[in-house]
């Protein structure tokens, strides 16, 4: 069973609304976009991945995607992360893969780090997710096959993951990396990610030339 990236995208017009105390608008939309590209250049360089989908009815993400050689969908694209994802979760299930579900915002994701997960992926049906650096949310899921357990995203998912993975009779594996760690959706975790050691990213370069 091949594991398959799956990136839901929101639409980059009003994105990142709870960062707007320090970036205005326009630099919130090229936030954006900048980070998506870093998750799909991480994901592009993986070596046991099968493959990327992008469910977005963005355009601008659609042509990133396609850049780095992603599918794109659109089932569900605008009911919300979860929507999305399981939009990706029927695709991948007809297809009989597995699906690595990761956001768009974890700019610090490297090739290696989507490698260990796809590592950790224990015969199906299994369940593995990565936490966000503060533990309440779910920054990355592997679920084996896709719908091996039910998700719902939120800003407080990662123990209800945990406890839908038991209730399906499910131990999740627990795998904690720093890069997918380490999501920006408030201006604390902006302020975390200038101050981490420096990794040259594309949204560490924006920001810098934002002035921040």
């Amino acid at each position: 069973m091949q594991v398959w990236a799956a990136v839901p995208v929101k639409e980059f017009t009003g994105a990142k609304q709870r960062l707007a105390a320090m970036l205005p608008p326009q630099q919130r939309e090229v936030l954006a976009a900048t980070m998506l590209e870093d998750v799909l250049a991480a994901l592009a360089g993986a070596r046991r991945l099968g493959g990327i989908l992008v469910n977005t009815v963005e355009p601008r993400a659609a042509t990133l995607a396609e850049r780095y050689g992603a599918r794109v969908l659109t089932d569900g694209a605008r009911d919300g992360h979860t929507g999305a994802v399981n939009g990706m979760a029927r695709a991948l299930a007809v297809e009989g893969h597995a699906m690595l579900t990761l956001p768009g915002d974890i700019p610090r994701v490297t090739s290696t780090e989507v490698d260990a997960v796809v590592g950790s992926c224990l015969s199906a049906p299994s369940f593995t997710i990565v936490p966000a650096h503060d533990e309440l949310g779910s920054n990355a899921v592997l679920c084996a096959p896709p719908g091996a357990v039910p998700l719902r995203f939120g800003d407080d998912s990662y123990f209800p993951h945990l406890a839908a993975a038991r209730r399906s009779g499910i131990e999740p594996t627990i795998v904690r990396l720093p890069g997918i760690a380490m999501d920006i959706d408030h201006p604390a975790d902006l302020r975390m990610f200038l101050r981490a050691p420096r990794m040259p990213t594309r949204t560490l370069a924006l920001l810098e030339a934002f002035g921040l």
